[in-house]
């Protein structure tokens, strides 16, 4: 395969969470995380991703928010819609709405509880595609979705034009490695797991889509700009630097610890939906001793 391919963003990209306020998106709290984010550096957002808790938004919110964002953004860095379904036809839906308002990009995760079969993924991401104008990432996270896209599977999803990335969460760095020497010039490999940048990048992986960035935007751009230079040894520093925060960010199910560490420094308020739940109090704790020994809790 040749690249013909534009890259959406190379860096850092925060999975940004969503905020609310008795019940309901706090924007005026959405604009001010979005202002953190840039002022830091961040290279791209997701918007209505996991993190952003999107499983628990109503139709008019997830629109609402992507809308929002891209003018509360204004063109500064690309915004990702997440617009994944495991209803192909109301993922469609959505992603057209995110386009027509002006987002840079889609993020699809495998359609989640359908459990479907590798010719079902690649009906439902290429009817996505084909219905769609703006390029799309991946999104593979097995142990959520409980499906895992297979290296033929993204062979044959690469040929589409407006596929143009993964967002690789399965952790397994041999199949990684494989999807990247067979599909790199046609795929661009993001990172989905904060402690997997490094490893990913040095093997030509184009940087991250991350949790850690929501509460270090800066770090995790540096990170990702010292490996995308070439500077391995200076970006495994700052991994291990980091590792133990980044490990507790999910030490309990994503968002629950980026959302409470967002609290914790005066981000955001402490609402999160059902069915996720304020954490436990021993990993409360264990967040806030990672948080203090990084100098962002005293």
């Amino acid at each position: 395969m040749s690249k013909l391919k534009n890259s959406i963003f190379t860096g850092a990209a925060t999975a940004l969470i969503t905020p609310f306020r008795d019940g309901k998106i706090d924007y005026d709290c959405l604009k001010a995380l979005i202002e953190t984010q840039i002022t830091g550096g961040i290279d791209a957002l997701v918007i209505a991703g996991t993190t952003g808790e999107a499983a628990t938004l109503d139709h008019e919110e997830h629109c609402e928010l992507l809308k929002r964002s891209v003018e509360y953004v204004a063109g500064r860095v690309p915004v990702i819609a997440g617009t994944g379904s495991n209803d192909t036809a109301y993922g469609i839906e959505l992603s057209k709405y995110a386009c027509e308002v002006g987002c840079d990009a889609l993020l699809l995760v495998t359609p989640y509880y359908n459990k479907a079969t590798p010719k079902g993924l690649i009906e439902s991401f290429r009817a996505t595609a084909d219905a769609t104008d703006k390029p799309i990432i991946l999104y593979n996270v097995p142990s959520r979705t409980g499906v895992n896209i297979t290296l033929p599977v993204y062979k044959e999803l690469a040929k589409h034009e407006r596929i143009v990335a993964v967002k690789e969460a399965s952790g397994n760095l041999s199949s990684i490695a494989e999807l990247i020497a067979e599909c790199g010039d046609a795929l661009d490999i993001y990172s989905g797991n904060d402690d997997q940048i490094v490893p990913i990048m040095s093997l030509g992986g184009k940087g991250v889509i991350s949790v850690f960035s929501g509460i270090m935007p800066r770090e995790c751009h540096e990170l990702c700009t010292a490996c995308l230079a070439g500077d391995f040894k200076t970006g495994a520093e700052m991994q291990l630097k980091y590792l133990k925060l980044m490990n507790a960010l999910f030490c309990e199910v994503n968002p629950i610890p980026v959302k409470t560490a967002s609290t914790l420094l005066g981000l955001c308020g402490d609402e999160i939906r059902l069915p996720l739940s304020h954490m436990e109090e021993g990993n409360l704790a264990k967040l806030k001793a990672a948080m203090a020994q990084y100098g962002l809790l005293k």
